[in-house]
């Protein structure tokens, strides 16, 4: 039998005649162009929602200049990023917000240097409006990449490195995590607990350097041997602990730079017979439940919004690239953290 969808999908000649309106006008509303006044324009969205008219994307390109699509860039290798649930958060917000924007994302992965030119020609070759890039590090030279691309772009998290706060930055979204870490260890000392360690995150990245600062302002005469550092994950986490308890004079409070290798230090305190929080109270932080709230006893935590700080990273990408009203270049954001009790401290 022959294919008749053709012949019954509505058509763009359609939505004019039902709207009343010559067919350019329709295609400058239905394709996002300028110039049409509003009793005209919103005639002809309410055509469209009558006939289900599905706008050509190749013909709404040529109008806009834009192909609906952002570039999302995680500087991580694929395992960790399926593996941690911190990156699940971030792009399920990033998605979402996407989605009221009626743009597409398409996902970039960097495992190291050599994926650097592949980037470049990608971004530079119109494929996507803007990018977001995130998990940034110091030694690695993504961030010049995606300024030098062209593009509106959008960094999570506050990058670090040569040129990081040169004239043209890009903006960024990121959480209090100096202020944050504060909070975390001012409530440890408030528990009376005088030893406390701090794992830390990788030193190559800002958001870890800030939450060891933050244990600094609190403790600025602790025992350089009370902070160890891992990269992010429970593995290192667990290994940490084990050096700290290795060392002699377990600590009575860790304050671990996030969830995962909270998760693990727990781990390691559990099977070296310490109780928690009786014998070493221990905070984490990021406040990603699926680990926090999972843990025996169920992690407390600094909470920052990762999800909510995807959806913002859209916010100002599309900002810059117009869709947010003003000429204004989008301002980099600082998002507020909270202390979440639980029953580890």
């Amino acid at each position: 039998m022959p294919d008749r969808s053709r012949e019954t999908r509505p058509t763009l000649e359609a939505v004019a005649a039902r709207a009343g309106v010559s067919r350019a006008t329709a295609s400058r509303v239905v394709n996002g162009g300028a110039g049409v006044r509003a009793p005209l324009a919103d005639r002809v969205r309410e055509a469209v929602a009558e006939l289900g008219y599905v706008p050509n994307l190749a013909a709404r390109s040529l109008v806009t200049r834009r192909s609906g699509a952002v570039a999302v860039i995680i500087a991580e290798p694929e395992f960790r990023v399926f593996s941690d649930p911190f990156f699940e958060r971030q792009l399920r917000g990033i998605c979402r917000e996407l989605t009221v924007h009626d743009s597409q994302l398409v996902l970039l992965w960097v495992e190291g240097q050599d994926d650097h030119e592949r980037i470049a020609r990608y971004l530079g070759g119109g494929h996507v409006d803007g990018a977001l890039a995130f998990s940034l590090h110091d030694h690695d030279d993504l961030p010049s990449v995606v300024r030098g691309s062209g593009v509106p772009a959008v960094f999570g998290g506050r990058p670090g490195g040569p040129g990081a706060g040169s004239q043209g930055a890009v903006p960024f979204v990121d959480c209090d995590n100096r202020g944050g870490a504060r909070v975390a260890v001012r409530h440890l000392v408030a528990l009376g607990r005088s030893r406390i360690a701090h794992i830390a995150g990788p030193s190559d990245q800002t958001s870890a350097r800030d939450r060891l600062d933050g244990y600094r302002d609190v403790l600025p005469t602790a025992d350089p041997s009370l902070t160890v550092h891992g990269d992010f994950t429970a593995a290192s986490g667990a290994r940490a602990m084990a050096g700290l308890l290795d060392r002699g004079a377990a600590p009575d409070a860790v304050f671990a730079s996030n969830d995962l290798m909270a998760s693990g230090a727990l781990t390691v305190l559990r099977e070296r017979g310490l109780r928690v929080p009786e014998d070493v109270a221990l905070v984490g932080f990021d406040d990603m439940t699926p680990v926090a709230e999972a843990t025996d006893p169920p992690l407390t935590t600094v909470r920052q919004d990762i999800e909510g700080n995807g959806r913002l990273m859209v916010r100002l990408l599309m900002r810059a690239l117009g869709d947010g009203g003003g000429d204004a270049a989008p301002a980099s954001v600082i998002t507020p953290t909270t202390l979440v009790h639980r029953a580890s401290a």
